[in-house]
């Protein structure tokens, strides 16, 4: 498997991503790299920062502002404010069935303002404007409406990872989700990549819905968000 060091890349993915297959999408302040808001929330800081790290996230922040730490395990410096922490886990594919699905069919541009509202209604996670930039995203329709999608987000070098997994409320229980990640899957894997996911340790349905389509759990991870000092930091390192 590829590493970052003595690292998995699989530690540090958005960083793997922003360094590697995503680099196009980066937006860098020193070590600290971001994708552009409309894309993604997902933000990379060095596995071990530094002051000047951590003033550098301070400007990008902007003065009191609020940025996602996924992954991230150490202490925020002084004046920085923890403002969310929620206990995640990522699995990794250790068997998939994978295959496509003849229903499903390739979301694009055009189709944005349909997956927006499908995200409203399901509340995936993060989903922007942008976000089918970052991969494949595919759909199914019923009447003409759709109902399910799921696609890629982030890309460390020989990995993808299968995000935006929904459902519309009124046809749960058709199948139509583990259909679609076993379509991205494959597509996944046509690359001669490996699929890879996120979700909450609290989210028990999907998690055993992951494992019995053959993901594996890999390691417990967080998702934390900080709010940045209101002064002083963002001038540091400027």
């Amino acid at each position: 498997m590829s590493r970052t060091g003595s690292r998995h890349v699989l530690d540090n993915p958005a960083l793997a991503s922003l360094t590697g297959p995503h680099a196009r999408f980066a937006e860098r302040r020193g070590r600290v790299l971001r994708y552009p808001v409309d894309v993604s929330p997902w933000l990379a800081v060095p596995d071990d920062p530094d002051a000047g790290d951590w003033a550098d996230l301070a400007a990008l922040a902007g003065p009191g502002g609020e940025v996602p730490l996924p992954g991230f395990r150490g202490e925020v410096p002084a004046g920085w404010e923890i403002t969310q922490r929620i206990e995640g886990v990522q699995f990794v594919d250790e068997g998939l069935a994978a295959a496509p699905d003849t229903e499903a069919v390739r979301l694009g541009p055009a189709d944005v303002p349909e997956m927006l509202a499908l995200v409203a209604r399901t509340q995936p996670g993060p989903f922007e404007r942008r976000t089918i930039e970052l991969g494949t995203y595919l759909g199914i329709r019923r009447d003409g409406t759709l109902v399910a999608m799921a696609g890629e987000r982030l890309h460390p070098p020989g990995w993808t990872e299968i995000s935006a997994v929904c459902t519309d409320p009124a046809v749960r229980g058709q199948g139509l989700a583990t259909r679609l990640i076993l379509a991205v899957a494959h597509g996944i894997r046509e690359r001669g990549e490996t699929p890879f996911l996120h979700t909450s340790a609290a989210n028990t349905g999907a998690i055993r819905l992951y494992e019995s389509l053959g993901f594996g759990l890999r390691r417990r991870t967080a998702f934390l968000a900080a709010r940045a000092p209101q002064r002083d930091a963002v001038a540091v390192g400027a």
